[in-house]
């Protein structure tokens, strides 16, 4: 049974009483969304700028200060003992407040990370944490975008791309077109590391704002564009509950 099923909503009001009030808030916000948007871009950007005026770090994800902190360190680790290297140029997709692009910022050469979002308003609050942690001389690359087809970047330029928690919030289009434009920018040996919410039942969304993918959906709309998709099972060992696939150029 999916969290979109009515009987598995029910069930869990009745064991969460006290989230009954934020569901109803989020259900007609969604609501209010759907009907002010024509495209899931739009959509979700408008869902970024009204999470991002309450609180930054729980825009992203985080509920607690601590917990941003200790989801951007997890995922930097995962990163450098996985290949990431100082010399590296990353792109990150979807780089929010730069929960985890601070640390890349900092480790990476000056000029190494670009970092792309579809929120002009959480990338106004990267830019507070630039200032916050002293990266200024740096020289991050924070970049507003409306698709993800990269057209105005370079071909062969990147080393890693990676993108944590974008594709558990986009429809299947969305990941598509990002895996039909990746690849070119993309250096030989490069590799491009994602987040999803995975299911091994029904596909499903929630509020289009959260969906749940199968594995081989993923695998094989990559293997389409002609890329090679690996599940990282190490991972999962990691407190973290979405999973990670591994893209490479063949």
């Amino acid at each position: 049974m999916t969290r979109s099923n009515p009987i598995h909503q029910l069930r869990y009001a009745v064991r969460h009483p006290d989230r009954i009030v934020p569901h109803v808030r989020r259900l007609a916000r969604d609501t209010w969304f759907r009907l002010r948007t024509s495209d899931h871009v739009s959509y979700y950007r408008a869902v970024m700028k009204s999470d991002t005026a309450r609180n930054p770090e729980a825009a992203v994800g985080s509920k607690s200060h601590e917990r941003w902190l200790a989801l951007g360190r997890m995922q930097f680790d995962y990163l450098v003992g996985h290949g990431l290297r100082p010399g590296h140029r990353m792109l990150e997709i979807g780089c929010g407040n730069l929960r985890a692009g601070r640390l890349f910022i900092d480790y990476l050469d000056t000029g190494g990370y670009y970092g792309l979002d579809i929120s002009p308003d959480i990338l106004v609050a990267a830019q507070r944490t630039l200032t916050e942690y002293g990266l200024r001389d740096k020289l991050p690359h924070l970049t507003p975008v409306r698709d993800l087809k990269l057209e105005f970047l370079p071909d062969a330029h990147f080393d890693v791309v990676h993108a944590h928690s974008v594709f558990s919030h986009s429809p299947l289009h969305v990941i598509e077109e990002c895996f039909a434009h990746v690849g070119r920018v993309m250096r030989p040996g490069g590799w491009f590391d994602f987040t999803f919410d995975r299911t091994e039942g029904r596909e499903h969304q929630v509020l289009r704002e959260d969906f749940y993918y199968r594995t081989e959906t993923l695998v094989n709309l990559a293997a389409r564009y002609g890329l090679t998709a690996k599940f990282m099972d190490d991972w999962e060992e990691l407190p973290h509950k979405q999973s990670k696939i591994r893209i490479t150029l063949p």
